[in-house]
């Protein structure tokens, strides 16, 4: 492929994915960005949202068209250099290994919670905490928007 990236995408734990790719978006802090072949070299945080990668290789998390493997992650940073693109994040979940009863149930935890009123310095951690289960939700369920090309 002519216009092929290299992809790590690593945790504390694993390394999720390694491959090429022709694209990656990720959900920058200033908003989502994608990066594609020759892009400047740059380092970027990013946030909880959807991490997708696009490839045409097969892979056993690709979406049912086999083009792309959307990730939910709870922020991390970016690196390219040389069409290399490292992604190293807090965590990852490949959208078809979801719990979406276990996503639903914290979000709902976190919400009740919130709710319920909490001391300032916990509401932070309980927003956190249910804005990643909304993001595992989204991305399980395939709501990440539209498809981009």
């Amino acid at each position: 492929m002519a216009d092929e990236l290299t992809v790590d995408i690593v945790t504390p734990d694993e390394r999720s994915f390694q491959g090429p790719a022709s694209g990656v978006r990720a959900p920058g802090i200033e908003g989502s960005f994608e990066v594609r072949k020759d892009h400047a070299p740059m380092i970027s945080a990013f946030g909880i949202g959807p991490l997708i990668v696009k490839t045409q290789a097969a892979h056993e998390y690709a979406d049912m068209h086999n083009d792309r493997i959307i990730f939910a992650t709870s922020g991390g940073f970016l690196e390219i250099i040389d069409n290399k693109v490292t992604v190293l994040a807090e965590t990852v979940e490949p959208a078809s290994e979801i719990d979406v009863e276990r996503a639903e149930s914290a979000q709902e935890r976190a919400k009740r919670r919130l709710e319920e009123g909490v001391q300032e310095e916990e509401r932070e951690t309980h927003e956190a905490a249910r804005d990643r289960a909304r993001n595992r939700l989204r991305v399980a369920m395939g709501k990440v928007g539209t498809r981009q090309s």
